[in-house]
């Protein structure tokens, strides 16, 4: 409904413009900026309520949800107000719970001296009250629930919902769509005077014919989505639905220096994200931000890949020729092995999905020497490609690399591990069938370095991101035949910029995960100067269209993860200043 709202607001603003009443104009900018109901986007009001919760804004957060009782709620029937009071209790509690979160203790007492009135009576807050007394309400058995993540996630998505069905099936909802459908007809009206107009000024030879009125939607946004940079589509337009709505957003802030790598575990369960100090932190977001390890390394630290069975095995592969194998559980090195004295640059670690083996590649040092900061020199380096074998901690094999041996940048498996891909500093990408450990087929694929690698959903192609800052999808039946390609903000695929005071200048070059995709293999998420952006994979031209950008960070995105679950996912986005961001999505399904 809100995008039939939206369209109805394009076509009035059009048909202002058009008369040139430019101050009833301003005075319907004005209005709808302040409009509570938010054009009928369940989004957006829910983004209100968050912004009062989030500013201790409790005045406003009882007065908003006030007016969407008198306004909309009302309209239901009785059956309905039991569900509407329990969202007003979670809303409460919500905001509640945020209070002694953010540790703002006043805000807490002011809520239950305002509400006690009214809440008093009530038996589900009759245990509410001595909350602000308790030393660690977020262990208390009676409390602790309320502090999870998830149930924040559950009520949110609970409340998406209920409004959303809601706006589905209001009277109101249909008189505005009559409304919008009688604005198209007076819009296409208008645009056969306009026509008539230029006619009789002689321009006939300038104006097509009126084209036949449709009753079908008409599409405003068409002109105004496209972007210069590359020809990536923006917004999805007015006609268009979110796929993802963003619920919350939270900060991970345990680093001092900036991030190189940060991915989830295969349980979704745990984190693990290295800094360019060397400093390792493994945490978990569920239900609460917690670090459950800090691993402090001497040597440099350029990769890290969790072990996928079991679960909580780290590999750490390190600048002087070693890998190790760190147990989150016990907090202890199981093993550390060393690769190759000549190539101790371990730029990569991909774990078997069986578990029994990973890849590793090893380089050689660059001339300058520094492992972290200073580009690649790809012609120059050579590299090796290693199998080893996680139980007898013993190599395996070495990969053939043709032309000749060079280090590669990124590797990763298919779901089965019968196949990897890899990308290299000649910006080759190669494929290696695993069954028979050999190279099944390699093409040029970037002009530069092969930054960060990927297979599709249905594993039919793989996607790459090279230092010529093109997004390409490859079809790996057919040898270097694209299927897709898309030129891509620096922002997203570097080198990465950090600039301070009196010309203070961080370059880093990319070195964990530029993308990573939705569970479902339809949407991407990329870096950006100020977050993370998600984009729809189109299957056409332009192969991306930007959906949603999440924001939230003041220095550059340098790699992204994205932990998928059935309705509500989280993207982590990690900056050159050590933050980390967990944006909580909400997938709405077609």
């Amino acid at each position: 409904m809100g995008s039939a709202v939206e369209r109805t607001d394009e076509h009035v603003r059009e048909y202002l413009v058009y008369r040139g009443f430019t101050n009833t104009l301003k005075h319907l900018d004005t209005e709808i900026k302040t409009d509570k109901e938010k054009g009928f986007r369940v989004d957006k009001i829910i983004d209100q309520l968050q912004q009062f919760i989030q500013s201790f804004d409790l005045f406003g957060l009882k007065d908003y949800w006030l007016y969407l009782d008198r306004r909309l709620f009302s309209r239901l029937e009785d059956v309905y107000r039991s569900t509407v009071n329990k969202l007003r209790t979670s809303l409460y509690r919500y905001y509640v719970i945020n209070t002694i979160q953010k540790g703002n203790l006043e805000k807490t007492h002011e809520f239950f001296q305002k509400q006690a009135l009214e809440l008093q009576g009530q038996v589900e807050w009759r245990d509410w009250f001595i909350l602000p007394f308790i030393p660690a309400p977020e262990q208390n058995p009676a409390f602790s629930p309320y502090f999870s993540r998830q149930w924040a996630d559950t009520f949110l998505v609970s409340l998406h919902n209920f409004l959303s069905v809601l706006f589905q099936c209001m009277h109101i909802l249909e008189k505005a769509t009559y409304f919008d459908a009688e604005v198209q007809k007076m819009t296409s009206l208008l645009e056969d005077n306009e026509q008539l107009r230029q006619l009789k000024k002689g321009e006939v030879g300038e104006v097509e014919p009126p084209a036949e009125t449709s009753s079908e939607p008409t599409d405003s946004s068409s002109s105004v989505n496209s972007r210069s940079s590359g020809g990536i589509t923006g917004g999805g337009g007015l006609s268009a639905e979110q796929p993802f709505i963003k619920l919350s957003q939270e900060e991970y802030g345990e680093h001092h220096s900036s991030i190189m790598h940060c991915r989830v575990d295969c349980s979704g369960r745990r984190v693990a994200s290295l800094d360019v100090d060397g400093v390792i932190k493994v945490w978990s977001f569920n239900p609460i931000l917690q670090t459950k390890a800090t691993i402090m390394s001497k040597s440099p630290l350029l990769s890290l890949e969790w072990a996928t069975k079991p679960d909580r095995l780290l590999l750490l592969g390190s600048g002087v020729g070693t890998v190790r194998l760190y147990d989150t559980d016990t907090k202890k090195n199981l093993y550390e092995m060393n690769i190759d004295e000549t190539h101790p640059r371990i730029l990569s670690l991909a774990c078997s999905p069986s578990g029994s083996s990973f890849v590793c590649s090893a380089a050689a040092l660059s001339r300058s020497g520094n492992v972290e900061l200073v580009p690649r020199l790809p012609l120059t380096v050579s590299g090796q490609l290693l199998l080893w074998d996680t139980k007898t901690v013993k190599q395996q094999l070495q990969f053939s690399l043709e032309p000749e041996p060079v280090a590669i940048n990124c590797t990763a498996f298919n779901h089965n591990g019968n196949l990897l891909v890899t990308g290299a500093a000649d910006g080759v990408i190669r494929l290696f069938d695993m069954q028979r450990y050999e190279s099944a087929m390699s093409w040029r694929a970037h002009d530069g370095e092969v930054y960060s690698v990927e297979f599709s959903y249905d594993e039919n192609t793989v996607f790459s991101i090279g230092e010529d800052g093109k997004f390409i999808q490859w079809n790996i039946h057919r040898c270097g035949v694209k299927q897709s390609e898309q030129l891509l903000p620096q922002d997203a695929t570097g080198p990465f910029v950090l600039s301070g005071y009196s010309g203070y200048k961080q370059v880093q070059v990319p070195r964990g995960r530029l993308f990573t995709f939705d569970s479902e293999g339809q949407h991407v998420l990329t870096c950006s100067s100020s977050g993370g952006v998600i984009y729809r994979l189109t299957n056409g031209e332009p192969a991306l269209e930007s959906v949603l950008s999440l924001g939230g960070h003041k220095a550059p995105v340098v790699t992204v993860d994205w932990c998928s679950a059935v309705d509500c996912g989280t993207c982590l986005t990690a900056s050159m200043d050590g933050k980390i961001k967990l944006s909580t999505l909400l997938a709405q399904k077609s």
